[in-house]
């Protein structure tokens, strides 16, 4: 069939075949289809969805497009961890050390920040030297000396999808879950795992913002991880707050130093832990999830979680004495604070708005051009539940554009709201899902 006959039969809600989407999604990756035919049918697939079996030969195709990597010479089972995306979402960076260190083999290639979300290689990045880069054979030679490594997307892993996704990003077609499974496991399968657990988040500052959406791509994904033949277990977090204390890169990786040596944010290390014991499960090192999440926090406790992340930042070229000693990275040449305007508590701050206002700090990149600012960011001296007085602090931004403090100021100003009552606390974890519930 030729590419408009498929494009209009996707139009249409027809079922496309495999060889259907081979042709289009390879031919697209070769140069032969060119840009506009491939946005149309992106634009039909996000209209009328796609069946399991669409989805399986998307995910297949993306993934058979390049290497698999081939990690079964290293003992133990490897699992990695992916999170969907959210605002101050830092996990990655103790999560890995932390199940590294209770003896699970972590291979993670991790993305950079999208939109309103920030990414873990501009995090890891935001470390002088710290490299990201690395060959196939580099990772995998890292992952049998220490446990762990963590890298981006190589150019000979799933090549179809990396440029799918540049033609998403600017067709507004981010927001599919068929392409969205099939971007996510197609990376994972190819990055040498044996079992996947995965973050799915909901909420005002997540891609899947209803529960329901986030529900619904939690199963596909499982189904995809499943159908592998890994084992694949996801949890539905909330989204609708910050994660942590801080947003922006270089104060999230110091907010995620302070974690490992024992002073993690009670809502992020509800989520770590749990992620954390969740991998140490699936990689047969506790007998329960429960008993994982027990090892997960004596990682911490012992400090062989932090052993284990001052083993990352050598082994990938990180500056060592910056990462023991982060009150000597350079700080952001403005600040300006956020005062609470009654007494009351903090009753909820937006996670999409203070993502997006990040952004216009150096934090994020508007285009994909743009250069981050490590240094900037949002630090929260107050968060949701919190009891504060009129004129206290709630937040600190940094960043090195002086004729953005004051749009940044009162658009946060507006992101945090007080209440004279105490808002219910709730755990973050939401719901948990696998095979067991396809």
């Amino acid at each position: 069939m030729t590419p408009y006959e498929i494009i209009s039969k996707k139009r249409d809600g027809l079922e496309l075949s495999a060889e259907e989407i081979q042709h289009m999604i390879m031919g697209f990756t070769n140069e032969e289809i060119p840009d506009y035919q491939m946005s149309a049918l992106l634009m039909a697939i996000f209209m009328q969805g796609m069946n399991k079996n669409e989805i399986m030969a998307v995910t297949h195709t993306m993934l058979n497009s390049g290497e698999v990597v081939d990690l079964s010479h290293i003992p133990g089972v490897k699992v990695d961890k992916h999170s969907t995306g959210g605002v101050g979402d830092k996990v990655s960076l103790i999560l890995a050390p932390i199940v590294a260190a209770a003896g699970v083999p972590v291979p993670m290639i991790s993305g950079r920040g999208l939109g309103h979300s920030g990414g873990t290689l501009d995090k890891l990045e935001s470390i002088p030297g710290f490299r990201v880069d690395y060959s196939i054979e580099e990772y995998s030679k890292k992952i049998e000396e220490i446990g762990v490594c963590l890298i981006g997307q190589t150019p000979e892993i799933c090549p179809a999808d990396k440029k799918l996704y540049a033609l998403r990003d600017v067709t507004a077609t981010i927001q599919s879950i068929p392409l969205i499974t099939g971007s996510i496991m197609s990376k994972k399968m190819a990055e040498g795992i044996d079992a996947l657990v995965l973050d799915v988040k909901t909420g005002n500052g997540a891609f899947m913002q209803t529960y329901e959406d986030s529900v619904s791509l939690a199963k596909q994904l499982i189904a995809a991880g499943e159908s592998f033949g890994k084992p694949t277990i996801a949890y539905i977090t909330d989204m609708n707050e910050p994660l942590g204390r801080t947003v922006g890169n270089w104060l999230e990786t110091r907010e995620c130093i302070e974690a490992m040596q024992g002073d993690g944010a009670e809502d992020l290390m509800e989520v770590t832990h749990q992620l954390c014991g969740t991998m140490i499960y699936l990689g047969k090192k506790a007998e329960t999830i429960q008993k994982g999440i027990e090892l997960s926090r004596e990682m911490i406790s012992s400090g062989k979680a932090w052993e284990k992340f001052l083993e990352i930042v050598k082994s990938q070229n990180g500056d060592l004495e910056m990462v023991k000693n982060p009150e000597n990275y350079p700080q952001a040449e403005y600040q300006t604070i956020v005062k609470a305007e009654q007494d009351g508590y903090i009753a909820a701050v937006n996670a999409l708005e203070t993502g997006l206002t990040s952004i216009t700090l150096g934090a994020g990149r508007m285009k994909s051009s743009d250069k981050i600012d490590p240094k900037a960011g949002i630090v929260f001296q107050c968060k949701k539940g919190d009891a504060v007085k009129k004129g206290d602090t709630v937040l600190t931004i940094y960043t090195d554009k002086k004729e953005v403090l004051e749009t940044a100021a009162e658009r946060l100003a507006k992101a945090v709201s007080c209440s004279s009552e105490k808002p219910a606390a709730g755990s973050l974890i939401l719901d948990m899902l696998d095979k067991t519930k396809l």
